[in-house]
């Protein structure tokens, strides 16, 4: 049984980490460092911008690293001479090498968002909603060479609703990802380090997503073309062409599962203050629509400045 804080070290880059490391701060443990990504070009202007984990800990004047090498004996030194206990990883978005998990005398953990073995790999959350699950989760599990293989400590399953979109279904699962951590280095104060092998049985991946990924096939089932725009819901968006130019689809659901005979990509109409939409089998329904170039607006004001009903997406 240990008494007082973890010695620790903090690694994270998006939103998604935020709720950890408040946890962690919140529960009274000494956060020796944190690291994060370097700074990098965002937004519609490209500005060097900082991280979202960055930015909370020089908020609370806790020491920053932004490596560019994980690999570089000096940044090893540094991490080696803070004698952390632990190493806490919340979406840091590289795969730490072995030397650098040898580090902490207990060990690493990592908060993933997915049921391990299940989705593997940087983009959990995209890929249970594109997919169609009905449900997902949060691991927390010991870290290990090989991407995310570790042994679990902890599991929570998380239902997904029929509303949920990346951004709500992120925040939800960064939230119970936040409290399981809490939990598991309680029960680690309390000796209990449960290393449970992950079953071969299972085990997929969620591979980042890709530009190309991202475009409408129309010809998908209304049901898979759903699951897209959700997925990538508000970001970093689902996209077809209209006209040559972009066009960014939200708030998806299934209208229809099966229909008549429509040219996939058809804008059927207007239902229920969304625009309807033709897929291979069925239709879908989409209530906010982005063209490049204007404003991200509701699909009746839309519809009142395009002429879109009756024209085909591509």
């Amino acid at each position: 049984m240990k008494h007082g804080p973890w010695r620790l070290i903090f690694m994270g880059t998006p939103g998604f980490a935020l709720p950890s490391l408040e946890a962690v701060r919140a529960t009274g443990e000494e956060v020796l460092a944190v690291v994060t990504q370097p700074d990098r070009p965002r937004g519609r202007g490209q500005r060097l911008s900082p991280s979202p984990v960055k930015d909370l800990a020089l908020a609370w004047n806790l020491p920053v690293l932004q490596p560019e090498d994980l690999h570089d004996p000096a940044l090893l030194d540094q991490l080696k001479g803070l004698r952390p206990e632990l190493i806490i990883v919340v979406a840091y978005g590289r795969l730490l090498p072995p030397e650098l998990l040898a580090l902490p005398a207990v060990g690493s953990l990592n908060v993933h968002a997915s049921l391990l073995p299940k989705y593997r790999g940087a983009a959990p959350i995209n890929w249970a909603l594109i997919q169609g699950d009905k449900d997902t989760g949060v691991t927390i599990q010991w870290m290990a060479a090989e991407l995310d293989a570790g042994a679990i400590f902890l599991q929570e399953r998380v239902p997904i609703r029929d509303e949920d979109n990346y951004g709500t279904l992120s925040g939800k699962l960064a939230e119970r990802g936040a409290a399981l951590l809490v939990q598991a280095l309680e029960k680690l104060r309390q000796g209990e380090a449960i290393k449970k092998p992950q079953p071969q049985e299972g085990i997929s991946y969620a591979p980042p997503i890709s530009r190309e990924m991202r475009r409408l096939d129309w010809h998908l089932p209304a049901r898979e073309v759903a699951g897209w725009i959700r997925g990538l819901d508000p970001i970093p968006g689902a996209y077809t062409l209209w006209q040559g130019r972009i066009l960014k689809l939200f708030g998806a659901r299934v209208k229809r599962l099966e229909g008549a005979r429509t040219a996939p990509g058809t804008v059927l109409g207007m239902v229920d203050q969304g625009v309807v939409i033709a897929c291979g089998q069925g239709s879908i329904l989409v209530k906010e629509l982005h063209l490049a170039g204007h404003k991200r607006l509701r699909a009746p004001e839309f519809l009142r400045g395009q002429h879109l009903l009756k024209q085909v997406l591509d």
